[in-house]
């Protein structure tokens, strides 16, 4: 494979102020070095003074890694946790009356439930589960609006060693299906309804739609109805039961179900994937690890903290920070159950004004919409509570980056942007704020104990400003486990025999380190385009877009070209109104003519094409997918119930003439 090529010229830095670094949990980046140091010498000890120093064990482990049946590695053998007794009880005595969730509802109603109110009703729903038959290593179907009950649920799961996987509350019946059946659960949570942007959408009628498509779903014994609404819904008394009924009949205490560090804690099936739903497993010990050290490397966290991730829960970082991260951390967090449109465009920002937010973690996609909303909006609210900001799910382009840091922190507040994945269960490439400088669009450099490295398609390490392949070279405690019923798969995709006889793990993203040795990623590697014999990586090409003044937002795919190989098609989303006529043609020749200036005539779209939106689901990723198949003039045949805004692709079917 030849190498990647980089276009990006972004030469902005940001060192860490001498006020923050002054706080900082990792406060240099002399300290920074020296932990990585510290793991490069041995390797094994520091991951196994990590886990003594940061989980609560009920038995010690006698062994930190087995590789012998790599990649199928364990970690931390012989030892016994529990991951919710790590996230609650062990705060009850020292912090029980802190406030651990500060929920507001779509309406704007505003719950706080402290460290031990929050511990009473896992204990009462971890009971009331096994009141239904519930045991240790049964899979549990989660199908939920966001909010506490939510929590509630994965966390009495993780009490009583149950698995639990959660299904993103967009999913369509075909989808929950799918993943019943592969997990083979016996029992599925729900709501009567969820309620976002002042509508309302049923759970429990998609739920009973899944459950008569196929007769694999007799596994499920319950489903269990938590009543947000008092919608009016079907009820079979034989197989459905209501949350608040069980719960009355439940005791407000549980003992924690000792597991092994390598028992599973959950399985979560990846998006937008074709055919087989391929299930993501994560261990206890590793994953809790993982979640921990992230929360105080990455996000500083401080106990006066008010955190917010708005990740829903059925994402991995629904998971990792808001599930289980924030609370192993007896943090106090804000989740969220609306969307930042509703009542009004500056929902986010009232949000963090009327509760005082100072972590502030979300996504690109977001950001960008949020540009596009009121680029101005944050200034009318005070954001002064703010002291870092994050970005997650996808690489952040510049622009957006300085908007963020300057209009939304201010620019006072480190940006986090953090590169992870679903398989990799927390954060792997990040900065740490107190220690390292930050570039606008970097995700800068491997956390410690994270060999990170970029690879050509045989596995050899390439030099600094060359694109390649991303890989990690060691296991790592919160790495993936295995593709649950689906090992060979397992192997075959994160660990293939072509990239140094599978001993790497294959994250599937194109990356290049600059001179300095940050990292950039590019985008996937089906995301690299060949034209005209040069690779060039989307994500470059979408920058370049969004720094023009008048866009808002930009997606680049390609589609086959007989001469170049490939054409670069971008689609596009204006701050201003959608273009018709003679003014789209006009503005595809301006941004056309300022990609070739900003990168190179090489790298001009052939095409572009404006959508007052792009295709996303609703927790703000973009079905490139989707895209792909519109350039290409194919006609969309996927399940496209999960995007927030189906009816956007028929607009951007057209090719401005």
């Amino acid at each position: 494979m030849a190498t990647i090529e980089s276009t990006l010229n972004e030469t902005r830095i940001f060192p860490p102020s001498e006020t923050f670094s002054t706080q900082a949990n990792v406060s240099s980046f002399d300290a920074y070095e020296a932990l990585c140091k510290e793991a490069e010498s041995d390797y094994e000890a520091f991951w196994g003074n990590r886990a003594r120093e940061q989980i609560m064990w009920h038995r010690p482990f006698d062994q930190v890694l087995d590789d012998q049946n790599f990649p199928f590695c364990q970690w931390f053998k012989g030892g016994q946790l529990n991951v919710s007794y790590n996230c609650l009880d062990r705060h009850l005595s020292t912090q029980g009356d802190k406030t651990a969730i500060i929920f507001e509802s779509d309406e704007g109603n505003v719950t706080h439930v402290s460290y031990r109110e929050l511990y009473q009703r896992v204990c009462q729903f971890a009971n009331a589960l096994k009141i239904q038959g519930v045991k240790k290593g049964d899979r549990v179907i989660i199908y939920m609006p966001m909010g506490v009950e939510a929590v509630v649920a994965m966390q009495a799961c993780a009490r009583i060693g149950a698995v639990h996987s959660v299904v993103f509350g967009g999913f369509s019946s075909k989808s929950l299906y799918e993943r019943i059946v592969d997990a083979g659960a016996v029992v599925v949570i729900t709501a009567d309804e969820q309620v976002r942007g002042g509508k309302r959408h049923s759970l429990k009628l998609t739920v009973d739609n899944a459950m008569i498509m196929g007769e694999e779903t007799a596994s499920v014994k319950r489903i269990i109805v938590f009543r947000r609404t008092d919608a009016q819904i079907p009820f079979d008394s034989h197989k459905d039961v209501w949350w608040h009924e069980i719960v009355q009949r439940a005791d407000t205490t549980c003992e924690p179900e000792w597991v092994d560090a390598e028992h599973p804690l959950f399985t979560l099936y990846t998006s937008g994937s074709t055919g087989k739903p391929k299930g993501v497993q994560h261990s206890s010990g590793g994953y809790l690890l993982g979640t921990k050290l992230s929360m105080q490397w990455v996000f500083d966290y401080k106990s006066t903290d008010v955190f917010w991730c708005t990740a829903d829960v059925g994402w991995i970082t629904g998971h990792s920070y808001v599930a289980y991260g924030p609370l192993a951390m007896g943090a106090t967090q804000m989740i969220f159950e609306g969307i930042p449109t509703f009542p009004h465009a500056g929902r986010f920002w009232e949000i963090i004004q009327k509760h005082r937010v100072t972590i502030f973690y979300t996504a690109p996609t977001a950001i960008r919409s949020l540009i596009k909303l009121g680029a101005d909006l944050p200034a009318q609210y005070d954001l002064s509570s703010l002291r870092l900001l994050g970005s997650v799910g996808e690489p952040i382009n510049p622009e957006a980056w300085m908007w963020f840091y300057e209009k939304v922190g201010q620019a006072r507040c480190p940006i986090v942007d953090t590169w992870w994945q679903t398989e990799t269960g927390s954060h792997m490439i990040a900065p740490l704020p107190g220690a390292i400088t930050l570039k606008p669009g970097s995700c800068t450099l491997p956390l410690p104990g994270i060999n990170a490295a970029i690879v050509d398609d045989a596995g050899n390490e390439l030099d600094n400003e060359k694109g390649g392949i991303l890989v990690i070279k060691k296991p790592f405690p919160s790495q993936v486990r295995t593709l649950w019923g689906d090992s060979e798969r397992f192997k075959k995709t994160y660990f293939p025999s072509e990239i140094a006889n599978g001993r790497y793990y294959l994250a599937g993203d194109s990356a290049f380190r600059d001179k300095d040795g940050y990292f950039w990623i590019m985008g996937r590697i089906d995301d690299v385009l060949n034209v005209s014999g040069h690779r060039l990586g989307t994500m470059e090409i979408e920058s370049a877009l969004v720094a023009h003044v008048l866009v808002a937002e930009a997606a680049v795919v390609g589609k086959p070209h007989e001469v170049k190989g490939e054409a670069i098609v971008a689609f596009v989303v204006l701050k201003g109104a959608y273009p018709d006529g003679e003014e789209a043609v006009e503005i595809t020749e301006i941004l056309r003519e300022w990609v070739a200036k900003q990168i190179g005539p090489i790298a001009k779209p052939d095409e572009i094409r404006f959508g007052e939106n792009l295709p996303k689901t609703r927790s703000g990723k973009i079905m490139r997918r989707l895209l792909r198949a519109l350039a290409k003039g194919e006609e969309i045949t996927q399940d496209v119930s999960t995007l927030e805004n189906p009816a956007i692709l028929e607009q951007l079917k057209s090719v401005p003439k």
